[in-house]
């Protein structure tokens, strides 16, 4: 691919595509509210439980459990939500879950209206979102290559992830400085995202579906997309990287710890602490989709993996707030570094009626360095303290980039995002997007 065709020009821009210009809207108004309602939801969790007199370890363990129940539902629904996201139409399996999140935003809101939040309450809620979330990951992520022709998709995951990344960064403030105001707010305002989300994917048109395996059992066809992650070593490799270095150096979780009892900045500094790692993300997917990474895409990961458990380790000895959200700045811009090469490398070496499936073990590689990492960080700083519990994870994550490096050697060696040649027959659904004036 010439650097040319790799360009983000007008006539290559994914935005130029109605069909993604309302996904590239869905997504970010849904991922918006999803961070303003979950970095309450942690606020609230810890504030409950220090309130009710359980000291700093004791109520980091109920933020360690807070992630815990968001991961059990994606681990157990994981493979189910893969094989409908290959079988059903995507845009309504994420319409579906996008109205399961509204409700659950309308419910907070009320109860913190009435003052009668409570810590069983929010794992109620933690519970569904991760119901929720099983299925929604899998269906979008699959759904955004067939949008756009396979030429400019790496652009598209760029985009992709600017809306994601600026959910990330605005989600946050929305989420601290409206509760600020009123700690109803921000679920109110989160509904009203989830129902601008709910209709941007409303106005997608029909969009190409892969065939199905009629004569396979649905299990059949759930073990087949694993199958495929195991003896694919570049698709393995990539995601099981991921998976350890993240789930080992997560310091999100600890954030209320931080905000409240660590660095005293209270909710509007647990809001910066969400957004410093967010911006430095969006600003590098905002670099990346102008100028895509072309060579040495799979040692550049591995660096940035290194940089981000870095970073991690010095974030979690400051004790000054600027040199914090510095550190936390580069954690994002590494992290987005290595998930655009994972993604970009994912989607280019699966085939497209596998994709919901491999996105769906992807999803649960994520979800368990990020739910499930929350449980091990809280779970840590219950034992250890939280101080140590974000160093430790930091240097966790380097040690993973050094074995990794030698388990797959294939991360070491691959210098660009071009496929197999046997993915790269064109089929008739991409012929017809190419033509796309």
């Amino acid at each position: 691919m010439s650097e040319t065709d790799q360009s983000l020009s007008p006539d290559t821009s994914p935005l130029r595509i109605a069909n993604f210009r309302a996904y590239w809207l869905s997504r970010l108004s849904m991922t918006l509210a999803q961070y303003a309602m979950m970095l309450i939801i942690g606020w609230q969790t810890y504030n409950i439980a220090r309130d009710g007199g359980l000291s700093v370890a004791e109520a980091s363990g109920q933020l360690a459990l807070i992630g815990l129940l968001q991961f059990l539902p994606l681990f157990v629904l994981t493979p189910f939500s893969g094989w409908a996201a290959d079988h059903f139409d995507r845009r309504n399996l994420a319409r579906l879950t996008m109205i399961a999140q509204l409700g659950c935003a309308v419910v907070l809101a009320w109860l913190t209206w009435q003052d009668t939040i409570s810590l069983a309450w929010l794992y109620a809620v933690a519970i569904v979102l991760g119901i929720v979330r099983a299925f929604n990951g899998p269906a979008l992520s699959a759904l955004a290559p067939n949008l756009v022709p396979k030429a400019i998709l790496p652009n598209a995951i760029a985009l992709s992830s600017i809306a994601w990344q600026v959910g990330m960064i605005v989600g946050p403030a929305i989420g601290g400085y409206t509760y600020a105001v009123l700690p109803a707010l921000p679920y109110v305002v989160a509904a009203i995202l989830f129902i601008v989300s709910i209709s941007a994917i409303s106005f997608i048109g029909a969009v190409p579906q892969p065939p199905r395996e009629a004569n396979k059992r649905p299990i059949h066809q759930m073990v087949e997309g694993l199958r495929y992650v195991v003896r694919n070593k570049m698709v393995l490799g990539a995601i099981t990287l991921d998976l350890f270095a993240v789930f080992l150096a997560g310091a999100t979780a600890l954030f209320p710890v931080y905000a409240r009892d660590i660095l005293e900045v209270g909710e509007t500094g647990l809001a910066q602490l969400a957004m410093a790692p967010a911006v430095g993300a969006a600003l590098t997917a905002l670099f990346f989709s102008f100028r895509p990474l072309r060579t040495n895409v799979g040692p550049k990961m591995l660096w940035a993996v290194a940089i981000f458990g870095l970073a991690t380790v010095v974030f979690g000895l400051s004790r000054s707030m600027p040199l914090s959200l510095a550190m936390l700045f580069i954690v994002g811009a590494a992290d987005m570094f290595s998930v655009y090469i994972r993604q970009s490398l994912i989607q280019l070496h699966t085939p497209d009626d596998k994709r919901g499936r491999v996105s769906s073990v992807s999803l649960l590689t994520i979800s368990a360095s990020n739910e499930f990492g929350d449980f091990f960080s809280g779970s840590l700083a219950f034992l250890i303290g939280p101080v140590a519990a974000v160093v430790t994870g930091g240097i966790g994550a380097i040690v993973t980039v050094g074995l990794w490096s030698r388990v797959f050697p294939v991360l070491r060696t691959t210098r660009t995002f071009d496929p197999p040649e046997e993915l790269l027959e064109t089929t008739p659904e991409e012929k017809l997007k190419e033509q796309i004036p």
